[in-house]
């Protein structure tokens, strides 16, 4: 393979939605997803009241790539080798030796499943994104609540869990003004998106004009996807890409059949009957990458038009793009901006009155590098039995150099280069930090051991 990446070679560019093209002001969305889900549970299921208050700094505990033991109630960290380097019960961390003791220094006994991103189980959750991540800091708190009041060994939460998520983020929630998190982002949704940079928008003009299909690919629905669009790019959004397809249910989207998931019309939100072949551009929900490269090849005129997607979920997007459709892949790394400790401006549109509950107790950014989890990209394994300590690399940041083209940490870190800039690509041959741009994480650079770990 060639060692180096243009979009100028591309005759498509698909682009996710979420935490991708349309970027959240973090500490504010952790906030909302971590409320709505405890209210559910509170409310709904009957679980301890004390779930609904959040220390100022509790959201450190929400680290991108852990995994939840869900029988176990552990959360894990993994090595690129499937050992665990750290581990809490709970929210509480556990120490080396006890790490040692339960997992010993062996590939954790789901790690095969896990690897090979099978992620519907209920033996564990895999937290690769923004949407879910505050889901792990409730799930530890749950733990920590159950051993408090019932002294439990094994948990079975997680179905009430389940029933929350769905209870927010179900399709009709948005149309039914259901849950807390729509209606919340509805009537604020400066306080949780951030607008589109001009350099961006720019862009996607830029590689319209060069003759290069623009796909928008995202599992929202589309009554969300407009608000998200509207509000981030403008009321023209549509005149930036050439098909939407909205509940695209990723990363089913990539692996399965026409049969199982056909592309279906839109009328006023509502889905309409499945289609039998996708024939022309357009708006359209569900569906299929099997037959969108179809019809990629009928809009290039070529038997294999080069197709590169951006998304910022390795289990959604990155994986499956690569896996199942052999897309070039870019994977939108926020962890990127964090290693720098970039502070994001607040919004000031917000009356001081309202900003009490989320900005005033300064709740902490969850992209900066987590107290308790220490650095996304690298660990130490603790020596057996007096050894050195060594570094290695944890199973995410593998995860990342295996699957992406290149890793960014957002559109606007590329928007002004020109279109055939050449990337260094992620390959075999090449060094671990070769795909990373503009640069490689402090983690991973030599000498850099201090960021790693207090």
């Amino acid at each position: 393979m060639q060692q180096h990446f243009s979009l100028a070679e591309c005759d498509v560019v698909g682009f996710d939605l979420d935490h991708t093209l349309c970027r959240y002001h973090l500490p504010q969305s952790a906030r909302l997803i971590y409320d709505s889900f405890a209210q559910y549970l509170v409310t709904e299921k009957g679980y301890d009241e004390d779930l609904l208050t959040l220390a100022p700094d509790s959201l450190d505990f929400c680290c991108k790539g852990l995994v939840l033991d869900i029988e176990e109630g552990n959360f894990l960290k993994l090595a690129e080798d499937g050992t665990v380097l750290r581990a809490s019960h709970g929210t509480k961390s556990m120490t080396s030796e006890e790490v040692l003791e339960i997992y010993g220094r062996k590939e954790w006994k789901h790690f095969n499943s896990v690897s090979g991103m099978v992620s519907r189980t209920a033996k564990y959750y895999l937290y690769d994104n923004y949407f879910d991540l505050p889901g792990a800091l409730l799930c530890a708190r749950v733990v920590d609540s159950l051993d408090q009041h019932d002294g439990q060994k094994k948990y079975d939460f997680w179905k009430d869990m389940v029933a929350a998520i769905q209870h927010n983020y179900k399709i009709s929630a948005f149309k039914e003004d259901c849950g807390m998190y729509f209606p919340e982002v509805k009537n604020h949704p400066d306080k949780y998106l951030q607008r589109c940079p001009e350099s961006v928008k720019k862009w996607l003009k830029q590689l319209k004009n060069a003759g290069k299909i623009l796909l928008l690919i995202t599992s929202s629905h589309s009554d969300y996807c407009r608000l998200l669009c509207e509000h981030v790019l403008g009321n023209d959004f549509e005149e930036y890409f050439d098909i939407l397809i909205t509940n695209a249910l990723k990363p089913g989207f990539f692996s399965h059949t026409p049969n199982q998931r056909p592309f279906r019309t839109l009328e006023n939100d509502e889905e309409q009957e499945a289609l039998l072949s996708l024939d022309k551009p357009g708006w359209y929900s569900q569906g299929n990458a099997i037959q969108l490269y179809d019809l990629l090849k009928k809009m290039t005129g070529k038997l294999d038009p080069k197709v590169v997607y951006f998304g910022d979920s390795m289990h959604s997007d990155i994986f499956p793009a690569r896996h199942y459709s052999n897309w070039e892949t870019v994977f939108i790394l926020e962890e990127l901006l964090g290693d720098k400790g970039i502070v994001p401006a607040k919004t000031e549109s917000e009356p001081l009155e309202k900003k009490g509950k989320y900005e005033g107790d300064q709740l902490k950014v969850p992209y900066f590098v987590s107290k308790q989890w220490g650095s996304f990209f690298m660990d130490r394994l603790p020596g057996l039995e007096n050894a050195e300590e060594t570094l290695v690399h944890t199973w995410s940041c593998k995860c990342i150099s295996t699957y992406s083209t290149i890793a960014i940490p957002s559109l606007e870190a590329i928007a002004d280069l020109p279109l055939d800039y050449r990337f260094t690509r992620f390959s075999s041959n090449s060094s671990a930090t070769a795909g990373y741009y503009p640069s490689p994480p402090r983690a991973l650079l030599p000498n850099e051991d201090s960021v790693m770990m207090k």
